[in-house]
């Protein structure tokens, strides 16, 4: 079966992980991708996941500094409809292929950046590292207290990359449909920062509200997470055998299946511990942890998973690395690991991967076992996913791709040109509840999508739960509400009259959900033949865990990510430490699970659609959390012989290595990101030590690791004689990745800072009840079709003008509101009055 995008060739002009991942998914998906190198290969080709981002593309050499090379891409360019870049400041310009220059040899050309810290602004130079903008937008210092020292703490987990790289995909697509009506290409824009947006769920927001109103939005008001125990819902564990459990029992009837489940229900005889958890009496609350921590230690972690999915209501997984996530069922059974085999073939036994990926092959008889790496992102079932393993050698298709005069795409209507945004007259309707799913069909309306969130009577749960308010301003920004009870009869006419205009659904459902709702899939295409229904849930539809509830924590926890940014899994087993200890490892397993998938829902979403337009199908899809936080662990999702393994993070939390780390400064503190030898000897030369960068303990990577000690001894001396911003300035204009990392929380960070404001990452809205207040602006941008910005509804906000326009009377409207059928907050009515 063809890719939905076989119809496509993407030139790739990145370097690194970021532009390599977006351009995979795009070759995962039928595109033919055309990696062009500079002389040498891209320079990150050392990485341990160049062969998994390498995977299925095809490679041209060119020296752009060169006039006739140049030449040769823009011929390669006529040919293409998709650009891809990862061009620093004015490197585009200086080589001659900027969007202005390629868009000149074919109009129909979209060209998507990705860059570090966006087009403009005083970090335009600065590396697009994930641990320099981490550090520089406040991330660090949101880690703070995680381990046990003060200052700024290593941001592990590459979010703002994952992201950026997820955002440029769905960006390209989106504009690949915006050119049947534009009639042209555009230039599409995205970067790591933008990549942190979707992770600062009600900083920003809090940030705005409070300079309007301190004192009803005063940071004494928000409790310090740095010392603060979880929430009992979201607990880690220690078992017997002194595995950690993850918790995820967020909703009251979870948190009551774990009590049953652990034989505990005595509690509920005193009255003391009547609803949440967060409302019990402190007292109350930890006296009970530290029952269920001794609990806990009575059986192992096998035992009690068994037990767990046997109850089927318990929210819960084993603490795991990411190399041991490679052979968890859920993500086998769901497609998420795939085996392809090792280019090297039959080779001699010294052969590394690194000299495969650069093309010295040996010749001797060992074979090599297959190589894992991550699937597909997503299963679009009528338009799958096809993924092919080789590792091109650098320049190995140079000759063939010149000679090859493929026809470019030509627009169909000359006269029929619009401006409107790339997903204008696009519906989504989105059943979706909390964090993950609700974000994702969020990106969709900054794009233009008319997103149509459909709740219950009393609205999304996440409206409620502590700080909820702003979050759900957050995941239902551009949206409107209409909240429905799914039960009644005349209330699942109102969704069925809704799905007649859709061209999308999007739940979050567990399975069995929607079929007792009457809106399955079958349902749904019953209404509308061509609808594209978009599944996201915890473990996907195959595999043991497929009936299972799922919450953030639990993918934090089963993928290896909140163990490597814990620098590891806790060991005392005292009540004392297993406390210590599992308020680190929440610390760590922090929200990021589900922004990780909303950016996955986002671009598979999109994907679908370019699909439909193509086959004039629509399709059942599949997104799930456990596959979308591989893809946000891609760096280390794999498996190879001889492969180089993920660095770990020190005990305290300060990096993985003396060149991608923080140090303490006379005043402050800084990140520093070294990744390339060029970026060694240039430090070398601006600290005044060009000794340094040909002295045998450094001189190579290799030789840096192995010295690694006797390098942090020398930086830390060195760093301690100037302020961190005497660094900045010093390394920063350098091109350099050193940046101060004790600086403004993210909120204060995006509300203040002057790359935000230069950039216009952020946009002033009026909301319904708290009125003026900023929101994040859009993580991908579109030229020529603008993305459309607003608010968030308040619950059931659109009821009765969408009961209107589906043809109900003023009289229908209040007969479904008297009889609990349709519903709204009352703030809502009061303000409509008014």
């Amino acid at each position: 079966m063809a890719g939905p995008l076989d119809d496509l060739r993407v030139i790739d002009l990145s370097n690194g992980p970021v532009g390599g991942i977006a351009t995979m998914i795009l070759g995962d998906f039928g595109a033919e991708v055309v990696k062009v190198e500079r002389p040498g290969g891209d320079p990150f080709r050392f990485l341990a996941s160049a062969p998994m981002w390498l995977r299925g593309k095809k490679s041209v050499e060119l020296d752009l500094k060169r006039e006739v090379e140049k030449q040769r891409l823009y011929d390669l360019v006529k040919t293409a409809d998709v650009v891809v870049t990862s061009f620093r400041a004015h490197e585009a310009v200086d080589l001659g292929c900027d969007y202005d220059v390629l868009a000149y040899q074919n109009a129909g050309l979209v060209y998507t950046q990705i860059s570090g810290f966006g087009p403009y602004g005083p970090y335009v130079g600065y590396p697009g590292y994930e641990g320099v903008v981490a550090a520089k937008a406040g991330r660090m210092m949101a880690f703070e207290g995680t381990a046990p020292r003060p200052g700024p703490q290593f941001a592990a987990l590459q979010v703002g990359s994952h992201a950026a790289a997820q955002a440029a995909v769905t960006g390209t697509l989106a504009a690949l449909l915006a050119r049947e009506h534009l009639g042209f290409g555009q230039y599409v824009e995205t970067s790591l920062l933008q990549g942190l947006m979707p992770y600062d769920l009600a900083g920003l927001a809090m940030a705005s509200l409070r300079e309007r109103d301190p004192e009803q939005w005063s940071l004494d008001a928000v409790p310090a997470a740095a010392g603060r125990m979880p929430t009992i819902n979201y607990q880690p564990v220690m078992a017997k055998d002194g595995r950690w459990i993850q918790l995820g029992n967020l909703l009251q009837h979870l948190f009551d299946n774990f009590i049953a489940a652990t034989d505990m229900v005595d509690i509920f005889a005193d009255g003391k511990h009547e609803g949440s958890p967060a409302l019990w009496e402190e007292e109350v609350r930890e006296a009970f942890r530290d029952r269920m921590f001794n609990r806990m230690r009575e059986k192992t972690a096998d035992e009690w998973q068994r037990i767990f999915v046997e109850n089927g209501g318990v929210v819960s997984t084993i603490y795991e690395t990411t190399q041991d996530a490679l052979d968890n069922p859920d993500l086998v059974m769901n497609g998420h690991v795939i085996e392809v085999a090792d280019p090297r073939g039959t080779l001699k036994n010294a052969t590394t991967v690194m000299e495969a990926v650069l093309g010295f092959y040996g010749d001797d008889s060992h074979q090599r076992a297959p190589m894992k790496q991550i699937g597909p992102v997503a299963l679009l079932t009528e338009t799958p996913a096809e993924i092919h393993g080789d590792i091109p050698a650098v320049g190995q298709h140079t000759r063939a791709m010149l000679e090859d005069k493929r026809t470019p795409w030509q627009p169909l209507n000359k006269e029929q040109r619009s401006h409107a945004p790339a997903l204008d007259g696009v519906t989504v309707l989105d059943f979706s509840t909390i964090i993950a799913a609700p974000l994702g069909c969020s990106h969709l309306a900054d794009l233009g999508a008319r997103v149509i969130k459909v709740e219950q009577v009393g609205g999304d749960p996440w409206r409620w739960m502590g700080n909820g308010s702003l979050g759900a301003i957050r995941t239902n920004a551009g949206k409107e509400s209409i909240c429905v009870d799914l039960k009644h009869p005349e209330g699942q006419a109102i969704v069925r009259a809704l799905i007649e205009q859709a061209d999308m659904i999007v739940h979050n459902y567990r399975p069995g959900v929607p079929q007792r709702l009457g809106i399955s899939y079958e349902d749904a295409k019953a209404i509308k033949p061509d609808i594209i229904y978009l599944n996201v849930n915890g473990y996907g539809p195959a595999g043991p865990s497929a009936h299972r509830p799922a919450t953030h924590p639990i993918p934090g926890a089963a993928l290896g990510g909140a163990t490597w940014q814990s620098g590891g899994l806790p060991t005392g087993v005292s009540l004392e430490e297993i406390r210590e200890g599992a308020r680190r490892l929440f610390r760590a397993n922090e929200v990021n699970p589900d922004p990780n998938t909303s950016a996955v829902v986002a671009t598979t979403a999109v994907l679908a659609l370019y699909a439909r337009k193509r086959t004039g199908m629509g399709q059942e899809v599949f997104v799930d959390m456990m596959g979308a936080n591989a893809f946000a662990n891609s760096d280390d999702f794999f498996w190879y012989e001889d492969r180089e393994e993920r660095p770990d993070v020190d005990p305290d939390l300060l990096g993985t290595g003396p060149l991608y780390r923080l140090y303490p400064c006379k005043e402050g503190w800084v990140f520093l990101g070294i990744l390339l030898e060029k970026e060694w000897v240039r430090f070398c030369r601006r600290i005044g030590s060009p000794e340094l960068a040909i002295d045998p303990r450094f001189d190579t990577r290799v030789a840096r690791q192995e010295n690694a000690p006797a390098l942090t001894a020398l930086l830390e001396e060195l760093f301690l004689t100037e302020s961190a911003d005497d660094w900045e300035r010093l390394l920063g204009v350098a091109g350099l990745g050193c940046v101060r990392a004790d600086g403004p929380l993210p909120g204060e960070f995006w509300h203040t800072d002057q790359q935000v404001q230069v950039n216009e990452y952020k946009a002033t809205v009026v909301h319904p009840q708290h009125g003026e207040m900023e929101r994040h602006g859009p993580v991908v941008r579109l030229r020529q079709t603008p993305n459309r910005i607003a608010s968030a509804p308040l619950a059931g906000q659109h009821t009765d003008v969408l009961l209107r326009e589906l043809g109900y009377t003023e009289e229908d409207v209040a007969r479904l509101r008297e009889a609990g059928v349709v519903w709204a907050e009352q703030a809502v009515e009061a303000l409509t009055e008014a």
